[in-house]
């Protein structure tokens, strides 16, 4: 009689049968602990099979939900690494549904009607905003310092100072990654100084190439020194070696936040600039490799390209973003961009409006002046001032608060300071406040 029931069969039809029988079957088991320990609620039948019905749904949603879900970010972290990173603008997003609903021309020429190469797509649009010969296309960053290391430094010295031996998030180190290439680290200097002389002392007969890595998540102060980029350039042609640049955040353009742009490297001199794509540039998780043509094709010949080469929606998405920074809109359209340049009045206008509707609710609501972050390991120790929506409700603690903003229908991760939630508004889309405020009266 139970499996029959219109609610339960409704649940079949959109779930399937397998999963619905197992909710229904550990529904009843819990009802059935429950009368014979005397704690069932259900005063009747009627309400019996209603409780049934709502714990079978229940367990049914908690079944089928999936494990990646979309959340609100409230932390104010704009490139929040375990958040996703950044968010893709709507000109991606249109091109991954129309790349991903058919097929395309991934590896086939249009215009020969024979096989291509998939590591042509976005080489155009990369060398033009950036002024490189050629440009490649991985995975992540990673995989482009291991292709990079791989394919010009096996079984060579790659030349770097001990300063930027970094251990980058989730407790994966550079020189770790770098080792996996084959190619043998040269270290020079010391952790907080190191000059030109250093490389060109180092440089010998299995010197490959030199190596200099931005420090993406943290600064070092004080007594320091690095040599000018001019300078390793210099060494580098003096020793007939390339010179490799690994920039991390890779900002397209100077003064977007304080971070060395690819530009500037590639006119300076360096041979290859890596750099993520879902950082500063604000498009899909990517490896971007660019610069001389010479360099690039020997990374295009080597076996692990394949092993590291990104499918047909990455490179929908990455061209997509990419034509909104060539367009001069990416403040606008792109979201990280848009975040990083939204004014601390704009954010606090917002942040009166939401704090109002949430007090009208029986909320406690105030703004608080802060500062949001950029994230992903880019301009460390930057300061973003913005305004703070602080927000209680009794008896819930703050780190109980917290934890219910997690569990909501669309989950909300905020971030606690003096033992209260705040929420900043810099890292959440401007129309997504009202629906913000939908959730929180939730908790209510």
């Amino acid at each position: 009689m139970l499996w029959h029931r219109a609610a339960v069969q409704a649940l079949v039809g959109t779930h399937g049968e397998a999963v619905v029988r197992g909710a229904l079957r550990g529904a009843v088991e819990g009802l059935r602990a429950e009368l014979v320990a005397g704690t069932c609620a259900a005063a009747d039948a009627a309400e019996l099979l209603a409780l049934i019905d709502a714990r079978t749904q229940d367990a049914v949603m908690t079944a089928t939900r999936p494990s990646l879900r979309a959340v609100l970010n409230a932390t104010g972290v704009v490139l929040h690494t375990n958040l996703g990173r950044a968010p893709l603008p709507a000109a991606a997003l249109d091109r991954i549904r129309d790349t991903a609903g058919g097929y395309s021309n991934l590896e086939y020429d249009l215009a020969t009607g024979t096989r291509g190469s998939r590591t042509v797509h976005a080489e155009a649009l990369l060398t033009r905003l950036t002024g490189a010969e050629a440009a490649l296309v991985v995975n992540n960053n990673a995989a482009a310092m291991l292709l990079v290391l791989s394919a010009l430094a096996a079984g060579r010295e790659a030349i770097i100072s001990r300063g930027e031996l970094v251990e980058i998030g989730g407790g994966f180190r550079v020189p770790d990654v770098m080792a996996q290439s084959g190619a043998i680290l040269r270290e020079v200097g010391t952790t907080n100084r190191t000059r030109a002389v250093d490389y060109r002392v180092a440089c010998g007969p299995r010197t490959a190439l030199l190596l200099r890595v931005h420090p993406s998540n943290f600064r070092v102060e004080g007594f320091t020194e690095r040599p000018a980029l001019a300078d390793l350039v210099a060494v580098a042609r003096a020793a007939g070696v390339p010179i490799v640049e690994d920039l991390g955040s890779g900002a397209l353009v100077p003064g977007v936040v304080e971070e060395p742009d690819v530009a500037t490297s590639l006119a300076a001199g360096v041979d290859l600039v890596c750099f993520s794509g879902d950082k500063l540039l604000g498009g899909p998780q990517a490896g971007l490799i660019v610069g001389r043509q010479a360099v690039v094709a020997a990374l295009r010949r080597h076996p692990l390209m394949r092993a590291l080469r990104v499918d047909k929606l990455t490179y929908a998405a990455l061209e997509a973003t990419l034509l909104e920074h060539l367009a001069g809109r990416a403040t606008v359209t792109v979201p990280a961009h848009h975040m990083l340049a939204m004014t601390a009045d704009v954010i606090e206008a917002r942040a009166r409006a939401l704090g109002a509707l949430l007090s009208s609710r029986g909320w406690r609501a105030t703004i608080v002046a802060g500062h949001s972050a950029v994230g992903g390991g880019s301009a460390p120790g930057a300061s973003l001032p913005t305004a703070l929506l602080a927000i209680a409700r009794e008896p819930l603690s703050a780190s109980a608060l917290k934890q219910r903003l997690r569990k909501l229908s669309t989950p909300v991760i905020a971030r606690v300071l003096d033992d209260v939630v705040v929420l900043d508004l810099r890292t959440i889309p401007e129309d997504a406040d009202e629906q913000l405020a939908t959730l929180i009266a939730e908790i209510a």
